[in-house]
């Protein structure tokens, strides 16, 4: 390729960036001017647009779209100037004059000449009803040269590329001057990962700090218990060759002490500014991916005003929210179901304007398309001011179809009569049109809206419209889960689907046709083991109670039994080695904090296979244990903190994890308790009245007695010079209670002294 033909390439794709922005700026701005037509500042975008497209196509040397655009300016500079008043014929033909530049920009899908022709007579006859059709005429390239102080900026990377020998297919600059660079989606994905290992690498650091700062303290145990044999050993006459020996022993332990403490201080600075550099570098990956949500209504609210025209009803789409970031993939997989939505609001929603003036409504029917963020999910809310769903219709739809029995049906509520709308093949159309009537309806927007992990809903208020509530999640990259244990491995169940958790007691299981099942919102739900589910080897747990995770997917429902809650989690989704195939009942794969692997519950995997053991009859009951041993006793657990509700949450998840708690409300109370009774574990807050934590520590780790006693700090302080003054101290593990959530606590706990029983 010469460089003239690169210069022209490049030319070419700058060219249909120019023309994919400014046709934007062209829809919206004429969809303004239909509701206010001399409106100045849409007329004006409009007017510049138009004009820089032709600019634009006469430097890239495209007759046609300098013909288009130039027709267009005419008809915008006319009612600019007064002496037209856009009529509905006009923005109609403006409107499909911006489609015919898309199509002039896009080579692949380019209008026929004839096409251009027929738009410039249109336009021409609008212009001047009398004239004669015009002829079609390029402007000379001599109008170029009068042109330049009226072009708009938009322009300038054209002519700057132009001069340039070889094209930058890969730069682009934004409005705020920063510089864009074209990177693919596989490597965004790629970076993601990598950043994502990364975080979770940082995180397998903390046990090693932990074993750290207990072999600092046995090594000051260690050089005190030398001391006191010194001590000892001066009542005997010892010769000079063991006084010597004796005193090496103490330098060289205080030596290794030293630098231990030196090395420690040092690694535990590098793992905190590791975890934090770590998670910004995953932040800035995760943020590479998501873009506005605006990118996905490219188009919409001109889709809503065609199609409410070409039905003879006047609608217009209201947007909030249109900065709200969200992942592209996400964005990609919302385009459809919103598009759907939208369309069915216009068709079903919307009345005619002789029917909403009836009902003392304006003319125009309105919908109201809202995005924002809530609790790490993006929320939409698609309304429409129309007539809502006539339920007595979907009833007798419901009876016609034998969906139930007329009796049934009758005794429905509104929100059962309203799901009926969402299964497959169910429409209120009487017969097929271009737009509805097909049964190609609600069921595939919430068959793609689960895909998406997420849930949609209808409310409707009869004659004054309707109301879809959509949720998912920002990012596929991520999914906040709750973490449980089969089989003595880690799994995770997508929030999404969870109804809810529970403790079960033997009592409350019952039989049910055979069945295993217990009361959940007033109805009977079926109870199955995860271990069956997973291939895992059967709970042998003997506890009092039995945990259950609730999991829905449209109207099934299971409570699936499980052997413990670890918490819940954000996951970051690793997906599965492609030569694996479907793994069955799984969706992905994740690291946890610690290093280890979590497998993805994939719910709708995991319900068809409840079914199908149903069906079979091979579906295995749960076994529950009694007490048949004497309890073991159990580990004692000191709680010292000033704040009520922070004693009580914490003495109220070790009580429930087995362990024996006793509280104190001061570092002066808990000193008192120490010295008096036996525990196996101390934890304290810092910052109390009478005694701080600190100077609780230190008296401990003083004490012959108790200066081999665990000590956890749990503290609202997260600053690093605070965790090293509770870790120098002596403190075995530093927690910040803004960090303090799900099992946090209860695994720094088994860490440190094990589980609930000696």
């Amino acid at each position: 390729m010469t460089p003239e033909q690169m210069r022209d390439a490049s030319l070419l794709e700058l060219f249909s960036l120019e023309a994919e922005a400014q046709t934007q700026v062209l829809s919206a701005g004429l969809l303004a001017l239909e509701r206010n037509p001399t409106q100045a500042d849409h007329l004006e975008s409009c007017m510049r647009a138009a004009h820089s497209l032709k600019g634009a196509a006469r430097i890239v040397g495209i007759d046609s779209g300098v013909s288009v655009a130039h027709v267009m300016e005419d008809c915008l500079v006319s009612a600019q100037e007064g002496r037209l008043l856009l009529r509905p014929e006009h923005i109609d033909a403006l409107l499909q004059g911006t489609d015919l530049l898309m199509r002039i920009a896009t080579p692949a899908n380019a209008p026929q000449p004839m096409d251009i022709e027929a738009y410039v007579a249109l336009m021409g006859r609008l212009l001047d009803p009398s004239a004669p059709a015009p002829v079609v005429v390029t402007p000379p390239m001599a109008e170029l040269q009068l042109e330049p102080p009226t072009q708009p900026p938009a322009l300038a990377p054209l002519l700057d590329e132009a001069a340039e020998p070889a094209p930058r297919k890969n730069k682009r600059t934004t409005e705020g001057g920063e510089r864009v660079l074209r990177v693919t989606a596989e490597r965004l994905n790629s970076l993601l990962d990598l950043s994502s290992k990364s975080l979770v690498e940082t995180q397998r650091l903390k046990p090693h700090l932990a074993t750290m700062q207990r072999l600092k303290r046995m090594q000051s145990n260690g050089l005190r218990a030398l001391e006191n044999l010194n001590v000892h050993l001066k009542e005997h006459a010892l010769s000079l060759e063991a006084v010597e020996a004796l005193e090496d022993a103490r330098r060289l332990l205080a030596e290794s002490q030293q630098l231990l403490s030196e090395k420690n201080a040092e690694l535990d600075e590098f793992a905190w500014q590791a975890s934090q550099r770590a998670q910004v570098l995953y932040d800035t990956a995760l943020a590479c991916r998501m873009r506005p949500f605006a990118d996905v209504l490219s188009g919409q609210a001109r889709m809503v005003r065609d199609l409410g025209r070409s039905l003879g009803k006047q609608v217009r789409l209201e947007i909030e929210g249109e900065k709200t970031q969200v992942d592209r993939d996400v964005l990609e997989k919302l385009e459809a179901p919103l598009t759907h939505l939208l369309r069915n609001a216009v068709d079903h929603g919307i009345e005619t304007p002789e029917q909403r003036v009836l009902k003392g409504k304006p003319e125009e029917g309105l919908i109201r398309l809202r995005a924002s963020h809530q609790a790490g999910l993006l929320v939409l809310e698609l309304s429409d001011d129309g007539d809502g769903v006539d339920l007595e219709k979907v009833r007798r739809s419901i009876i016609e179809r034998q969906l139930s029995p007329a009796e049934t049906a009758a005794q429905l509520s509104e929100e059962e009569l309203l799901t009926f709308l969402f299964l497959p093949g169910f429409s209120l159309r009487d017969k097929v049109t271009e737009v509805s009537g097909r049964g190609v309806g609600l069921d595939a927007v919430q068959h793609m809206v689960r895909q998406l992990r997420g849930a949609v809903v209808l409310e409707q208020t009869a004659g004054e419209g309707s109301r879809f509530h959509l949720e998912v999640p920002l990012t596929l990259s991520v999914v906040r889960s709750l973490v449980v244990e089969v089989g003595e491995e880690a799994y995770a169940f997508p929030l999404a689907h969870i109804e809810r958790m529970c403790d079960l007691a033997p009592e409350d299981i019952v039989q049910v046709e055979g069945r295993q099942h217990f009361w959940h919102e007033g109805r009977h739900v079926g109870l199955v083991a995860a271990s069956q589910l997973l291939n895992r080897p059967a709970s042998q747990n003997s506890g009092e109670t039995l945990k259950v995770v609730v999991i829905r997917e449209r109207e099934a429902i299971y409570g699936v039994a499980v052997e413990r809650f670890v918490g819940e989690r954000t996951l970051v989704v690793l997906p599965l080695d492609e030569r694996l195939g479907k793994v069955q009942d799984i969706s992905a794969g994740a690291l946890l904090d610690d290093g280890s692997v979590v497998l993805i519950v994939d719910v709708e995997d995991m319900l068809r296979s409840v079914d199908k053991l149903l069906n079979t009859g091979r579906l295995e009951r749960i076994a529950r244990h009694g007490n048949q041993a004497a309890e073991a006793a159990r580990k004692r657990v000191l709680v010292v903190d000033d704040s009520l509700t922070v004693r009580e949450l914490q003495r109220k998840l070790l009580l429930n994890r087995g362990y024996d708690v006793a509280v104190a409300v001061d570092g002066m109370d808990g000193w008192n308790a120490l010295r008096s009774e036996n525990f196996d574990l101390l934890i304290t807050d810092i910052d109390m009245p009478r005694m701080d934590g600190i100077e609780l520590v230190t008296l401990l780790r003083r004490d012959n007695r108790l200066q081999s006693l665990p000590v956890m700090v749990v503290s609202y302080k997260d600053r690093e010079e605070d965790r090293r003054r509770g870790l120098d101290a002596g403190a075995d593990y530093y927690l910040a209670k803004a960090s303090f959530h799900d099992d946090a606590l209860l695994d720094a706990v088994v860490e440190l002294i094990g589980g609930a029983r000696t």
